[in-house]
């Protein structure tokens, strides 16, 4: 994989491996707002789906996602969109507050949702989501990237699920991201549309948190958010952290913040740790710093038999997303749970909610 400098633009391509026939899963695309949306399309068509049509309101942000799909007609409306009966799924990357009333039109019209992270900015939102998928049996999907969508991710995932460590007992994540203010939009700083910084990346963490022990829920002990450094931005929260003890006795520990410096070869050095009864895991998800061109996919593994580095950059794939098309065609739940997706992101809420803010040195 390419290295890239900012994670507005992560969009990762992995190898085909379809899992339904050409026409049988059509999904479109409604809000454009953040760029991972053509990480979600590349996933998606890569596991066998046909993207049919996009729309975004905003004419800069279609001519952009035209670039990339030159060969998807765009559509006139997002009405357009919600009435073809042939499209299954819709995708969206819309402004981050937006995201739930779009999801809620969504699944109303009759179709499945999936969402950028984070999926919605309030508890109330959360709330009124979890009501829909119940009322409209339609699914709320969220693209937690940082783990379904990085390979060392995936692979570490099957280490532990073999039972390499053991048990699970503590996550740590580090989510460092390059700010890129020039290129950001205006509301990213808005922290009503933002969301603040444990509900933006933290939500990441969160969900690793949850996978990797096994916890179904969890309470958030403290948390902290800052903005240390950018002043010009009085919303803007380029730093937050956050412990959480899980149901299930194990804990973890997140730090996010907007810091990478210019000098790292790409936008951020994400890096998990998953401590178990019986050895540990650390992945270096997107580089191995002062190594030029090492690219991601680094997995660590010492236990009682081993001591080994796996590079599974190209090997592990990205399984969520065929996963996803077929529990869209048969009403299953493997790609992720509706609840882990909410639950998630529930943490992250209360996270940021009670987030103690820390003052800058003066």
């Amino acid at each position: 994989m390419a290295l890239v400098s900012d994670g507005m633009t992560y969009a990762p391509k992995g190898k085909a491996a379809p899992v339904v026939k050409p026409g049988e899963f059509v999904f479109a695309v409604i809000g454009l707002y953040h760029g991972h949306i053509a990480g979600m399309c590349n996933g998606l068509i890569e596991a066998g789906a046909v993207l049919k049509t996009y729309y975004d309101p905003n004419p800069k942000y279609m001519e952009n996602f035209a670039k990339n799909f030159p060969n998807v007609k765009p559509a006139g409306s997002e009405n357009e969109i919600l009435n073809d009966r042939e499209i299954i799924l819709v995708a969206g990357a819309a402004k981050t507050d937006e995201r739930c009333a779009l999801g809620l039109r969504v699944m109303e019209a009759g179709k499945d949702y999936f969402t950028d992270k984070a999926p919605l900015t309030t508890l109330e939102q959360l709330a009124r989501a979890r009501e829909a998928v119940q009322k409209t049996g339609k699914k709320y999907a969220v693209y937690y990237s940082e783990r379904i969508h990085v390979e060392s991710a995936v692979f570490a995932g099957r280490l532990v699920e073999q039972g390499a460590i053991g048990r699970p007992i503590q996550v740590i994540g580090f989510g460092p991201h390059r700010l890129g203010a020039p290129g950001r939009p205006d509301w990213f700083f808005i922290k009503k549309h933002y969301g603040g910084i444990l509900c933006d990346i933290g939500c990441h963490n969160i969900e690793q948190i949850l996978f990797y022990t096994g916890a179904k829920d969890g309470k958030v002990v403290r948390s902290q958010v800052a903005n240390y450094a950018h002043p010009e931005y009085p919303e803007l929260e380029d730093f937050g952290d956050c412990e959480i003890v899980l149901d299930n006795n194990a804990s973890g520990y997140f730090r996010v913040d907007w810091f990478t410096p210019d000098g790292l070869q790409t936008w951020g050095d994400g890096r998990l740790f998953i401590l178990g009864t019986e050895g540990y895991i650390e992945q270096r998800k997107y580089v191995n710093v002062g190594l030029k061109g090492s690219g991601g996919g680094h997995v660590f593994l010492a236990n009682g038999k081993e001591e080994t580095y796996y590079h599974v950059e190209g090997k592990a794939g990205f399984p969520f997303f065929g996963q996803l098309v077929l529990d869209c065609l048969n009403r299953t739940e493997n790609a992720m749970s509706q609840e882990h997706a909410f639950k998630a992101a529930e943490l992250s809420l209360i996270a940021e909610r009670d987030a103690v803010v820390l003052e800058a040195a003066k």
